[in-house]
């Protein structure tokens, strides 16, 4: 893909998936800024992509709407603002144990946050350009322990739909991982994760778990298709059939 004089918003581009679709974006020409709240992580991944002049980083919560707001109103004009954000740290409990404020984490990184960005940075985008974000399976093969992460990606898939009617001719979609080898596992599963994943992938008709790089292909797709709008792609190597 050709993403010359395209300008692209990545939040949560520091680590994982969104730092592969930064690399992506990168490589395909396009101008890139990246934005998390670590600036150490932000740091580390312009030095992981080469500290390229076409990359430019911003620390920003998600979550606050001053920070947010502040962002865009310096930014200029964009072409396609993606979020791969997620605050997920203690929020995989069972319900005896689970903090109300970790639960609020998640729906402030991945709710919240893409219905700021949509409320922010919509006015920025050009007719033809799109919003993607990250859903993801728990969605739809829930678990104990994860009501949260859960009920979150199903309530971000609406809202997706809905502004996707909203913000026409805007396109606004989200991909709906499966397991993936991220960082995240490491709080999820703990010393367990090597072991949690290997045995995923071997229920998995594909025979393994996602890469990040996975992942960053589906935003590519959804980022260039421009019939693609309200949509949920599923990237999970048939976890729903299993």
């Amino acid at each position: 893909m050709n993403l010359s004089n395209q300008k692209i918003l990545i939040f949560g581009g520091g680590s994982g998936m969104g730092l592969a679709l930064a690399r992506r974006c990168v490589e395909a020409g396009a101008e890139v800024i990246i934005a998390g709240r670590g600036e150490q992580k932000l740091k580390e991944a312009r030095q992981a992509l080469g500290n390229p002049a076409s990359l430019d980083v911003a620390a920003v919560d998600i979550g606050r709407e001053d920070q947010v707001a502040a962002l865009f109103a310096g930014i200029g004009s964009l072409d396609h603002i993606v979020s791969t954000a997620a605050d997920i740290e203690g929020a995989y409990r069972l319900l005896p144990e689970l903090d109300l404020k970790a639960a609020q984490r998640v729906v402030d990184s991945k709710l919240f946050g893409p219905l700021l960005l949509a409320k922010h940075g919509a006015p920025r985008l050009d007719a033809t350009g799109s919003m993607t974000f990250v859903s993801g399976i728990a969605a739809y093969r829930p678990a104990a322990r994860g009501s949260v992460v859960a009920a979150v990606n199903a309530a971000l898939e609406g809202l997706v739909r809905a502004l996707a009617v909203e913000l026409a001719p805007i396109r606004v979609n989200a991909v709906s991982p499966g397991w993936v080898d991220t960082d995240i596992w490491a709080q999820v599963a703990g010393d367990r994760k090597a072991e949690t994943l290997a045995a995923m992938a071997e229920r998995l008709p594909v025979g393994r778990v996602g890469q990040p790089a996975d992942i960053a292909d589906a935003l590519l797709f959804l980022i260039g298709n421009g019939f693609t709008t309200g949509t949920t792609l599923h990237v999970e190597g048939g976890h729903r059939l299993i």
